[in-house]
């Protein structure tokens, strides 16, 4: 499978995931995984999925715009930035977002 389609089903499965039940996103971490959000650092499984979950909305639907990624290390990482629309439950506009990922082999 080349680079650009692992990314998109990655980011297809995340955001699905992640509108569906974010704490079911546990298992895409591991214990360096590193969530920075608005200049806090988060690290690891358990307390990145309790930042996700404490989030203050309950539903909402990502549509993803883009979704650029390009190898990381010769050991097969991966570098995937994401941009698309956040649309919350109960508001008439879409928020824009953008994510990176960094994985590590």
């Amino acid at each position: 499978m080349d680079p650009d389609s692992v990314a998109k089903a990655f980011v297809e499965h995340y955001y699905t995931t992640f509108d569906a039940n974010r704490a079911n996103l546990g298992n895409l971490y591991q214990e360096g995984s590193m969530l920075t959000f608005e200049g806090q650092k988060i690290q690891g499984s358990q307390n990145i999925v309790a930042k996700l979950n404490s989030l203050p909305f309950q539903q909402c639907k990502h549509t993803i715009s883009t979704v650029d990624c390009q190898p990381s290390g010769p050991a097969g990482g991966m570098l995937v930035f994401v941009s698309g629309n956040l649309q919350l439950a109960g508001e008439q506009h879409a928020l824009k977002f953008s994510q990176v990922y960094l994985r590590s082999p």
